[in-house]
């Protein structure tokens, strides 16, 4: 099993990267939109952890940013009719910490929000996956606690509603939230605005 790989990046395009390994060896991986977001420039060195998903017709690689995010991609493909391609598009419109979230409350509604997934498919993944999800553990310096839970959903929703992609929205308002400096909804809103503005 290759469960990491460091090296130098020689591509990034929004679903995959290129990667040579110091041993000589180049891996192509599929990645999550949340990965790409946080890659560095084509030359430098980056480490990532990975999952081979090995079918018949082909040995495909898939890379994430954290242990976290893999263990969550992992747990997603336990769900009936979940595959890679339809679980890397879960994370790459929600982030690792809101998929489980979602998961323990059943909350249809933002799972309904991926592409590509329905009530139907929602429902399924719930059914499937509600009391399976805490084996993956919390997210590393995750906030804790079901206000601070309540807060990031509330100020999430506020911002979808003002336009904003859903992993553009619940990146900014955990970061908000991890900084301490949003005590309410409107100013972890504003935070968070000001995060998505400065960009």
């Amino acid at each position: 099993m290759i469960s990491q790989l460091a090296g130098t990046l020689l591509a990034r395009e929004l679903d995959r990267i290129e990667l040579m390994t110091n041993s000589g060896v180049a891996y192509e991986c599929h990645i999550p939109l949340s990965l790409f977001e946080t890659l560095p420039a084509v030359g430098a060195n980056v480490t990532v952890f990975t999952h081979l998903s090995v079918r018949e017709d082909a040995w495909q690689l898939y890379a994430f940013a954290s242990a976290y995010e893999r263990a969550v991609f992992q747990r997603l493909l336990i769900a009936k009719g979940v595959g890679p391609a339809l679980a890397l598009g879960i994370l790459s419109s929600l982030s690792a910490e809101r998929v489980v979230r979602a998961l323990r409350e059943k909350d249809i509604t933002t799972l309904m929000r991926v592409p590509r997934v329905g009530r139907k498919k929602a429902e399924q993944i719930v059914l499937d996956l509600a009391d399976k999800i805490d084996a993956v553990g919390g997210a590393p310096g995750a906030a804790s606690g079901s206000s601070a839970g309540v807060l990031s959903d509330d100020a999430v929703r506020a911002l979808v509603a003002l336009g904003y992609a859903q992993l553009d929205a619940d990146r900014a308002v955990r970061a908000v939230i991890e900084s301490g400096t949003g005590s309410d909804v409107a100013s972890v809103v504003r935070a968070a605005l000001s995060r998505l503005t400065s960009k």
